[in-house]
């Protein structure tokens, strides 16, 4: 924007003038301030900070290239976003009478969870399975099982998203086959299925075949969906997963855009037309506490799209250029200690997403985080939406924000972050290239990590939630969240990578890691120096495991480095472990204490059956603790069966270390 000449200084001189002498007096409440991401934020921003925008460039008009202000030329005041509520748990009955009711109270969309061996492509009955069936969500293990979750479902009527990855594919062609027996023609079938691979070696790690395996069945579908099923989007590029994993927005924002480009580029290669299918490629995005921060990833991801798009491929079809996306506020941002809290946290997200130009939302429920959400608290999420889309009157014009000093400079930040990654990604080679090597993954552990330090630096300036619980509201069926060298196992895969930069692999690992892939640089070890205790001959030796299906692991990498930094050995060793496995590693380790972490709900059956083991292999001197997504109920009955602490979340990195280094001593009959 232009910015003359007599403007120029004058934000130096008020800073100067009137700023400065100001907090001499008072100081500022914070010693910095910064973004969510850690971006520096000025005290003020004027016409000086965003000179280098012009207008008529950067921002055009809605449904106009760049695309900064919106898709659609009319965008709310056309047609409101899609209000997709996502849901599962159980059986398909279970789910389908939670999509009945949805429907029945407004939502215009629906969004399937599929529990962990659903998402892992293994049956309900599956041995590794237990404990897991039914609990992140729904189970499906078949077509009769899709015949049951649709029932009575206008399926030509309401739009679908399924989010799943590794089987997409074939969940995708059961629910395709069911709405060909009820007479359904695939033309005018609405959707989308998520079948983002590459995101799944980043952060979610439910993975079932190799990097490139999996981009090959990405591009067949891609290829199918163009052919067969135009209103149908067959990949959903989600950073929702990527920044609940610890990115930071701008790593969401480039690692999410630069797996879509991947997928393009695959396509292309492949023989399609960038016209034919990329118009049909969705996009998912995390919407966090910062609201400037996600307005301005919103308005930055459009038109990086647009311009990128055009840059390589010019393609002919101009929807190829638009970047159309879902967003779900941050269910990491929840929490299980005053969860009312967690309504005021998800109206704030849900605005920002608005104000941003979302196309479609799902709201968090305010018990997400310990519980199966009731019907009432379900409600409540929806009607969140309903009022900032009936009664704020931000939906009322058209990218509200546009020309404010700080959410254009935000804008700006967005883009040149992305910029970097892009450099620095393309120079590897690409994406899957960038993956293989473990770089994004490093770089969201390390931002990860960063960030847990902060919180827990400016814990004090939070609301109380870690001092004082408030009465939770009743629920009906309990449920986890929705959603040195390096010495190599020989199973695991040759190109897996450094975690952290340092690390040494355990000396176990399962065949079937070794045949999936590990893409989270394996199994690891993190040596550490002094643990604080001279009588002790080394280290204190913590073996910090991922037992069962789950594959969120980023509590457990923040966990395994706090505990590194504290002096400890730490062997990580990686997601998708056997009871069995995680025993025998600390065996052959020789570790002092057992550190489990778990999220999909299995704890009652895989913590005890580490437990149950380790008292088999007289290791009864090794300390067994936990930690994750546990209900406060549930932690007499683990301890009862051999877990000696369970840390629930917020729980600081130094409570952790203290504790095991006090306990780890009390096991050796030493002062710590």
């Amino acid at each position: 924007m232009k910015v003359s000449k007599s403007d120029r200084p004058r934000k130096r001189q008020w800073l100067e003038q009137t700023y400065g002498p100001a907090v001499a007096r008072a100081a500022e409440r914070k010693e910095r301030f910064s973004t969510l991401s850690d971006m520096p934020v000025e005290p003020l921003y004027t016409a000086e900070d965003i000179a280098d925008v012009d207008p008529a460039i950067d921002l055009g008009f809605p449904g106009e290239y760049p695309y900064t202000r919106g898709v659609q030329a009319s965008m709310y005041r056309g047609r409101l976003w899609t209000m997709r509520q996502f849901a599962g748990f159980g059986g398909p009955e279970d789910t389908n009478r939670r999509f009945h009711y949805l429907m029945q109270h407004g939502v215009t969309g629906l969004s399937t969870a599929f529990d962990m061996p659903t998402l892992m492509g293994r049956d309900a009955d599956d041995p590794l399975s237990r404990g897991e069936v039914g609990r992140e969500g729904v189970a499906v293990s078949s077509i009769a099982d899709m015949r049951i979750l649709f029932d009575r479902i206008p399926m030509d009527e309401v739009t679908t998203s399924m989010t799943i990855n590794g089987p997409a594919s074939i969940v995708w062609a059961m629910y395709l086959a069911v709405a060909q027996e009820h007479g359904i023609p695939l033309q005018r079938l609405g959707g989308t299925i998520q079948n983002d691979c590459l995101k799944e070696y980043i952060a979610q790690r439910e993975w079932i075949v190799p990097e490139r395996a999996a981009m090959a069945l990405v591009v067949d579908t891609l290829r199918y969906g163009a052919r067969e099923t135009r209103r149908w989007n067959p990949i959903s590029v989600s950073g929702y997963h990527i920044r609940e994993a610890g990115a930071t927005a701008v790593q969401e924002l480039a690692f999410t855009l630069l797996d879509g480009l991947e997928y393009v580029r695959w396509g292309v290669d492949a023989g399609l037309d960038p016209s034919s299918f990329v118009p049909r490629m969705s996009f998912f995005f995390d919407v966090h506490n910062d609201l400037f921060e996600e307005i301005a990833k919103f308005r930055a991801a459009r038109r990086i799209w647009a311009r990128e798009m055009e840059r390589r491929y010019a393609p002919a079809n101009e929807r190829a250029l638009m970047l159309r996306t879902h967003a779900q506020t941050a269910g990491v941002s929840l929490t299980a200690r005053q969860p009312y809290n967690n309504v005021v946290r998800v109206t704030l997200q849900a605005l920002a997403a608005v104000l941003g130009g979302t196309n479609s939302l799902h709201t968090n429920s305010l018990d997400e985080t310990y519980a199966l959400p009731t019907e009432e608290t379900v409600t409540l999420a929806l009607r969140t939406q309903q009022i900032i889309a009936h009664e704020s009157g931000v939906a009322d014009t058209i990218d509200p924000l546009a020309g404010s000093y700080y959410v254009e400079h935000l804008t700006n930040e967005m883009e040149k972050g992305f910029e970097r990654y892009r450099d620095e990604i393309e120079a590897m080679g690409g994406m899957v290239e960038a993956v293989e090597r473990g770089y994004p993954q490093r770089e969201i552990t390390e931002a990860s990590f960063h960030f847990q330090r902060q919180v827990e630096a400016l814990r004090g300036q939070r609301p109380r939630e870690q001092a004082a619980r408030e009465a939770r509201p009743p629920r009906r069926s309990r449920r986890t969240t929705p959603r040195s060298s390096c010495r190599r196992s020989s199973s695991a895969r040759t190109h897996a990578r450094r975690w952290a930069s340092r690390c040494r692999c355990s000396r176990t690992s399962s065949a079937s890691t070794a045949i999936r892939g590990t893409s989270d640089g394996g199994e690891r070890r993190a040596p550490g120096g002094t643990d604080g205790a001279p009588e002790m001959k080394r280290p204190i030796r913590v073996v910090v495991a991922k037992a069962g299906l789950d594959g969120h692991d980023r509590g457990a990498k923040v966990v395994a480095r706090g505990l590194r930094d504290a002096g400890m050995e730490v062997i990580y060793t990686g997601v998708h472990q056997t009871p069995e496995q995680v025993v025998e590693t600390a065996l052959q380790e020789d570790a002092d204490a057992v550190g489990l972490s778990l999220l999909s709900g299995a704890h009652n059956y895989l913590f005890p059956r580490v437990g149950e083991l380790m008292r088999e292999k007289g290791m009864d001197d090794v300390l067994l603790f936990g930690g994750g997504i546990i209900p406060e109920e549930d932690i007499p009955f683990l301890r009862q069966h051999g877990v000696e602490r369970v840390f629930p979340p917020g729980s600081s990195l130094d409570e952790i270390a203290t504790y095991v280094r006090g306990a780890v001593a009390d096991k050796r009959g030493r002062p710590a």
